[in-house]
């Protein structure tokens, strides 16, 4: 792992990003597609990945995410990020997802996912990343969790055998 000289606070690479749901977001049952809050989702989780490393990272998996409830057309959607855990070259990045009736302020958790990234070099491939610095109880916490997911993953990867990339 890098030196602290090289390490982060969550807090630096922390990102929220605001989206306003219209008609055309939205699916055959009137609510916002899956598919658009999952793109915001990889977005937001990606800014902040690329903050951690101030450099290129792509994303390798998503986790299951479940949608507690639905989004609406009009309602404001906002999306947290956060750095939970690094390795050598890869990072977890969580996003808690929001709906807010901008009329009532009612906000809702609609749903939460884990994202994997792996930081890139000028050349494309895998890079380290810099350590992640822990100031509190709460990222001590998500940095545990992130290690059991980690864990589960790649005990299901032995399972499932190794996944095959799409291009090289």
């Amino acid at each position: 792992m890098n030196d602290s000289r090289n390490g982060k606070r969550p807090v630096e690479s922390a990102t929220v990003i605001s989206y306003r749901m219209f008609p055309q977001d939205t699916n055959a049952a009137g609510n916002i597609h899956g598919g658009v809050v999952l793109k915001y989702i990889d977005t937001t989780a990606a800014v902040a990945a690329m903050r951690h490393v101030r450099g290129n990272a792509v994303t390798v998996s998503i986790d299951k995410t479940d949608f507690l409830c639905p989004v609406h057309v009009g309602e404001l959607v906002t999306f947290k990020a956060s750095v939970n855990m690094v390795g050598k070259t890869s990072m977890e990045i969580g996003v808690r997802v929001e709906a807010e009736n901008i009329f009532t302020g009612e906000v809702r958790h609609t749903n939460s996912a884990y994202l994997t990234f792996v930081a890139l070099d000028n050349e494309g491939r895998p890079t380290p990343v810099p350590e992640l610095l822990l100031e509190n109880q709460d990222e001590i916490r998500r940095e545990q969790e992130a290690r059991l997911r980690r864990q589960r993953r790649r005990q299901e990867r032995e399972v499932e055998g190794p996944a095959r990339p799409i291009h090289k």
